[in-house]
C-alpha cells in the first residue's frame, strides 16, 4: 500500500525498514523487546509488546505527523515531539534509530521546512549519544512538575541537533559547489576535448565512479567511457582503484572534504 501524495504515513515507514533490513516484516508482532543501558545491560524502558497496542500508537502518531490542524505548535518543535514517540513505541524489531532519525528528516519535507532530505541528524545524536538516550529517558520517568522541564530539555537537544547539523551542512554544500567549479575549471583547461557537463556531474554524483556509471550517464560504449576514465584519472582529477575484479576512480578530494565534515 502506498501512502497519498503528501501523506507521511505508516506504509512508508514499513517501506524504509524493509529496505533498511532487507527484511518483509512489518511492525512487531511478537516477542518480548525491551531498551537495555549500553553499558551496564540494565533495561531501561519496555515499549508496548502488544501488537494491537503498537498498531494503534503508530495510527495515532501518524494522524499527529500528518493532520496540521491537531496541534498549532511550531514543526520543528513537533519533530522532537514526533521523534520521541516513535522511539518510545519503538515499533520495529530492529533498526528503530536510524528509521526515527530519517523520520525526522522527512517530516521536515513534508511541512515545507527542507526541500530535499539532506539533514544528516544522526552525526550530531551519535556525538551526542549519552545526551541523547538519557534526555529520551528523562521524558519517560518524569511525572508532575519535571515533565515540562524534561520535554523543554529534550526539545531543546533536537533544535540544537537541527541547527548545528544545518549549519554544517551548508558549509559542505559550499565546499562541493567550488570544488565543483574547480574540477570543472581544471577539465575546460587540461582536457577540453573530453569535458562535458554530464561527466563532471558524474563525478560528483557519488565519491567514486566506474566504467558503467559514465556508460550509463553519458550514453556512450564501455571503450569509450574507460578511456574518458583513465584520461582523468592521468590528468590527476581521479584515482584509479581495483579491488577484485571491479575498477573504481575515486574523486579523492570530495571524500576528503566529505571525511573532514565527519570529523568536524
Amino acid at each position: 500500500m502506498r501512502d497519498q501524495e503528501g501523506i507521511l504515513g505508516n506504509s512508508t515507514l514499513v517501506a524504509l525498514f524493509q529496505l533498511l533490513k532487507n527484511s518483509s516484516e512489518s511492525f512487531r508482532t511478537q516477542g518480548r523487546t525491551v531498551l537495555k543501558n549500553e553499558r551496564s545491560g540494565a533495561t531501561v524502558f519496555v515499549p508496548p509488546q502488544d501488537s494491537a497496542q503498537i498498531q494503534s500508537h503508530m495510527q495515532a502518531l501518524e494522524r499527529f505527523i500528518n493532520d496540521d490542524e491537531l496541534s498549532p505548535l511550531d514543526s520543528i518543535i513537533k519533530m522532537a515531539l514526533i521523534h520521541h514517540q516513535f522511539e518510545s513505541i519503538h515499533p520495529f524489531s530492529d533498526g528503530n534509530g536510524r528509521i526515527g532519525r530519517i523520520l525526522c528528516v522527512l517530516y521536515l519535507v513534508r511541512s515545507g521546512l527542507l526541500d530535499t532530505p539532506v539533514l544528516y541528524l544522526s552525526r550530531y545524536i551519535n556525538r551526542n549519544k549519552p545526551d541523547y538516550y538519557r534526555l529520551l529517558q528523562s521524558v519517560r520517568d518524569a511525572s508532575g512538575d519535571e515533565q515540562a522541564s524534561s520535554w523543554q530539555a529534550w526539545v531543546k537537544f533536537m533544535l540544537n541537533a537541527v541547527a548545528d547539523t544545518a549549519q554544517r551542512t551548508v558549509q559542505l554544500v559550499r565546499g562541493m559547489r567550488t570544488l565543483m567549479a574547480d574540477t570543472k575549471r581544471r577539465m575546460r583547461d587540461e582536457l577540453p576535448k573530453l569535458y562535458s557537463q554530464d561527466l563532471l556531474n558524474n563525478l560528483f554524483r557519488h565519491p567514486y565512479t566506474r566504467i558503467e556509471f559514465v556508460q550509463n550517464d553519458l550514453g556512450v560504449t564501455r571503450p569509450t567511457a574507460t578511456r574518458y576514465l583513465r584520461q582523468l584519472a592521468q590528468a590527476g582529477l581521479v584515482q584509479e582503484h581495483s579491488q577484485g575484479k571491479h575498477i573504481y576512480f575515486i574523486n579523492v578530494p570530495l571524500i576528503q572534504l566529505l571525511t573532514q565534515g565527519e570529523r568536524a
